[in-house]
């Protein structure tokens, strides 16, 4: 049997039993009495602990928020392609404005039409531009407004009884 570090030191005649048992109850006086130094580097071991899992969270929570934007934008780019309307074989500019610029998109008298009566949208995709139907051009809104460039309401506009210019309605296919 293994005796324990105290009988040892006895039995080698290093420490008599006078020493061993007034060691013995120092030691057990020290671990019931939480010393100060004890208590105030668990309290700071805490505090950094507690620091350090705050900063884990901040970090997971923009990872997460990152991770959503990117989905979002992978939706968006996957809606714009599968639903992306061919206008190569356009022989109408089309002009639209782009924040400060303005842009050409060569559409035919179709698309025209469909585009001034806000039945198809312009998207933006990258650096170029698309075509997509008005149900598509509304849920790319819902999860990003900024890439839908020209979604236009149709001829819902109402004219004022007194408008002196009634009569003078500006043509839709009106080129500027």
């Amino acid at each position: 049997m293994a005796k324990s570090l105290q009988e040892q030191l006895m039995k080698a005649g290093l420490v008599d039993k006078k020493k061993a048992n007034s060691l013995k109850k120092a030691h057990q006086h020290a671990k019931r009495t939480n010393s100060p130094e004890v208590d105030e580097a668990s309290r700071l071991a805490k505090q950094v602990q507690k620091e350090k899992a705050e900063r884990d969270k901040a970090l997971s929570q923009q990872r997460n928020e990152q991770i959503a934007q990117k989905e979002v934008l992978a939706q968006i780019k996957q809606l714009i392609q599968s639903n992306q309307i061919d206008h190569a074989k356009g022989d109408i500019a089309y002009q639209f404005s782009d924040g400060k610029t303005i842009k050409k998109l060569y559409v035919n008298a179709t698309l025209q039409s469909q585009l001034v009566n806000g039945i198809i949208a312009i998207a933006r995709l990258k650096e170029s531009y698309a075509l997509v139907p008005k149900k598509v051009a509304e849920k790319i809104s819902q999860r990003d407004a900024s890439f839908i460039v020209v979604l236009n309401t149709g001829n819902e506009e109402h004219i004022a009884e007194d408008d002196p210019y009634a009569d003078f309605q500006i043509p839709d296919d009106l080129m500027w």
